[in-house]
């Protein structure tokens, strides 16, 4: 057996820096855990003059892929560089040459995973991604061989450090959404261009990945309905507040009777829900299974090196598979074809808040609106106003179908006496108060 396994690199940003130190750092491990040393033997990057904070003694910089990616040497790439289209090609390239591939890319598993694993089943290569949700949490372990004897019901989490950052310091802070933004920009939790966080398309992105392994069927990323944070506002985390629950922007998947429900939305979590106490920018997702109950996995999900331990992990699992001949097994083919959950199938609670007209009489109408589609008030709350002779009404809707909700929706705001309809959010949880 070989006693040197060299890894080509794609990609040396934040992430791919860990990689390396990782790597060197830990070399006696991996010689006592894999019988062999591990050696970065050459690093695909943009610009070669570029100032590095890591030493890279012995490694070769290229800008060409083909040095990488053709080299016979090198028996596992790991892609840490991003983009979709060309890093597509990397990878597929890759498995043409036999190589096995780690990589930390969200945006290229969600949109291609299924043809990337294909690929590499066909060249008998292995594929794993631990690090393209949640960082340095083990979740896709968890799920896949942790739990692959249970029946996987739920999965919900926080897989988004910057909108949890934000909505931690509107909380706590009692500062506004764009406020809260700006100083998660400051401390580089959130991009200049947060888009892919505060809309939401980031978390959506990871949940498509989660509900494939998770369910074992075909999610695609159009599948996932996404609302984002923009647009909270303060007074809504207040109220929920007084009700015994906290926001987050929760991705959260379902599957039951073999239909699928996946979805990211601000979500009004009772407090005493375990993912309430989530703060910041850590991640965190729970796992309800029929035999094992409810898991929870917990902690930093980005930054260098909890995101390095990720790739680190699934590379010491391609060499352990390479010393034993079992490379490109891994991969099963979905079990369930995939059925979305209809909104008349699909359940939850909901919190409204309106503006209406103090008058005799208003409020009994709005409750007999939603009386007639079967759905019920758990909560109220009503704060009358004089000056403005209007009333901002609050309330939690019972367990309700999303479609009989959407239709009383709809209704609401063609009542006279309903001025605005403020705000609405799903709800998690019952609250102790």
């Amino acid at each position: 057996m070989e006693n040197k396994i060299s890894v080509g690199l794609l990609g040396l940003g934040v992430v791919g820096s860990g990689v390396i130190k990782l790597i060197e750092n830990h070399q006696d491990k991996l010689a006592h855990q894999l019988g062999c040393s591990v050696q970065v033997k050459s690093v695909l990057v943009r610009n070669l003059e570029k100032a590095r904070d890591v030493e890279i003694n012995g490694t070769v910089l290229t800008t060409n892929p083909d040095d990488v990616l053709n080299d016979p040497e090198i028996d596992i790439i790991i892609e840490v560089m991003g983009g979709i289209d060309e890093t597509r090609k990397h990878i597929l390239k890759a498995f043409s040459a036999k190589k096995h591939v780690v990589s930390a890319n969200k945006d290229l598993v969600a949109l291609h995973g299924p043809e990337l694993q294909e690929a590499a089943n066909q060249n008998k290569c292995d594929f794993y991604y631990e690090a393209s949700v949640a960082g340095g949490i083990p979740i896709l372990r968890g799920i896949v061989e942790g739990l692959s004897s249970d029946h996987i019901q739920q999965v919900m989490g926080i897989v988004n450090g910057t909108t949890n950052y934000i909505l931690t310091q509107m909380d706590s802070e009692g500062v506004s959404y764009e406020d809260a933004l700006k100083e998660a920009q400051e401390l580089g939790f959130a991009e200049a261009d947060p888009s892919s966080d505060v809309d939401g398309l980031d978390a959506a992105r990871k949940m498509a990945i989660l509900g494939r392994l998770a369910f074992s069927t075909s999610v695609d990323l159009e599948d996932v309905e996404v609302t984002g944070i923009r647009g909270i506002e303060l007074e809504d985390l207040q109220y929920g507040d007084k009700l015994g629950y906290t926001m987050k922007l929760i991705g959260f998947a379902n599957f039951d009777d073999h239909e699928l429900e996946v979805n990211v939305q601000p979500t009004l979590l009772a407090k005493s829900h375990p993912l309430a106490a989530v703060k910041n920018e850590f991640n965190a997702v729970y796992v309800y299974g029929e035999a094992v109950g409810e898991t929870m996995f917990y902690g930093p999900g980005a930054g260098s090196l909890p995101t390095a331990t990720a790739i680190v992990s699934d590379l010491i699992t391609v060499i352990k598979n390479l010393r034993l001949g079992v490379t490109g097994n891994q991969w099963i083919e979905p079990h369930f074809k995939k059925a979305l959950k209809t909104a008349e199938k699909r359940h939850a609670q909901y919190y409204v808040r309106l503006f209406a007209r103090d008058e005799a009489g208003v409020f009994s109408t709005i409750s007999s609106l939603f009386h007639e589609r079967d759905i019920s008030f758990k909560r109220i709350l009503q704060t009358p106003d004089k000056k403005r002779e209007y009333a901002e009404i609050i309330f939690i809707t019972h367990d309700t179908t999303l479609e009989n909700f959407r239709n009383a929706l709809e209704n609401l705001h063609e009542l006279d006496a309903v001025m605005e309809v403020k705000s609405y959010y799903k709800v998690e949880g019952d609250a102790v108060t």
